[in-house]
């Protein structure tokens, strides 16, 4: 018995662990737990204008990181988010994807607004210095590495995650473009 007893309390003291982890950390009925993704960013869009987070408040959007020359994922990435703002129909009338350029030495607006008009209109695309970049990257918690080619040449690894953000600014969920765009469209219509 008395070495029964030590497996005894570790046992009841898993339990209790258990039960006070459930407690504190799953969001109860009706709440909806909290997310520090997003935030305040000042950069310039492919028009040459100064914009802010707060130019987007007011409708849900999409905002993506990328460069003008990734050679596949971007580009892909960019035309299923087109496709699903074409799926939405009207619901999607307003909703702007914002493009967060991660390679401000090579992504001016000028290269941008070329890029984006093979694209959906409704993607806009958005630069700046490279600390105003580094500032939104860390914002919204995502990744951004220069890595070098051949030569001076260099290409950005980044996070490919699509970001819904509701009409405060808030982060909704991330979109899921692995299924079809009507599918994936109808999921974002319940998620705004």
């Amino acid at each position: 018995m008395r070495r029964a007893l030590p497996l005894i309390l570790f046992a009841i003291g898993l339990v209790a662990l258990g039960v006070a982890a459930t407690v504190l950390l799953v969001p109860q009925a009706g709440q909806v737990a909290t997310s520090s993704v997003g935030g305040p960013f000042t950069l310039t869009n492919q028009d040459g204008k100064r914009v802010t987070e707060r130019d987007y408040a007011g409708a849900a959007h999409l905002v993506f990181f990328g460069f003008t020359h990734c050679p596949d994922i971007c580009p892909t990435t960019l035309q299923q988010i087109g496709d699903v703002l074409q799926a939405l129909g009207p619901k999607g009338r307003d909703m702007k994807a914002l493009f967060i350029a991660v390679d401000p030495e090579r992504d001016t607006p000028e290269a941008l607004k070329t890029y984006l008009a093979s694209f959906d209109p409704r993607i806009v695309g958005l630069t700046g210095t490279p600390e105003e970049v580094a500032a939104a990257v860390k914002a919204y918690r995502a990744y951004v590495r220069k890595v070098p080619t051949k030569g001076d040449d260099y290409t950005m690894e980044h996070t490919s995650l699509v970001y819904i953000m509701d009409a405060k600014n808030r982060f909704v969920s991330a979109l899921n473009l692995t299924k079809p765009a009507d599918q994936t469209a109808a999921e974002l219509a319940r998620a705004m």
